[in-house]
């Protein structure tokens, strides 16, 4: 018996539970870049890393809300229903993370785009400067 199956394999509906509540959390680069290009776009994405590093550069269609700058006052400026989407520099760091936490302690929804701006370059996305 090998590693791999020493441990038993999950049933489906748990497999199907786990995965379901993942996706509910988070989304990746192909889906953000894929909404923005067909005019899709029911969120508003958010680039929770410095205004330096967003200068420098960023993913198209985000704007720059550092995750600590992420307050109830700052949130009114949008519908208490909008969906967010948060990213950070890539799986390395944990901005991401802690906006995620900042708006859902907010009571907005929110999905973490997995891979940030390295997952951005790795499908071969271009980014925006300034």
């Amino acid at each position: 018996m090998s590693s791999v199956s020493d441990i038993p394999a999950a049933s489906a509906d748990d497999t199907i539970a786990r995965y379901e509540a993942r996706l509910a959390f988070e989304t990746d680069c192909w889906d953000v870049h894929h909404a923005f290009e067909t005019g899709q776009v029911d969120f508003v994405l958010l680039d929770v890393r410095s205004p330096a590093l967003y200068a420098a550069a960023h993913v198209p269609g985000a704007i720059s809300l550092p995750h600590g700058k992420i307050t109830e006052r700052k949130m009114a400026e949008w519908p208490v229903e909008t969906l967010f989407v948060v990213y950070c520099a890539g799986p390395h760091c944990n901005g991401a993370d802690r906006g995620a936490l900042r708006l859902a302690r907010l009571g907005r929804k929110v999905k973490l785009m997995i891979g940030g701006m390295t997952g951005w370059a790795d499908e071969g996305f271009e980014f925006a400067k300034g």
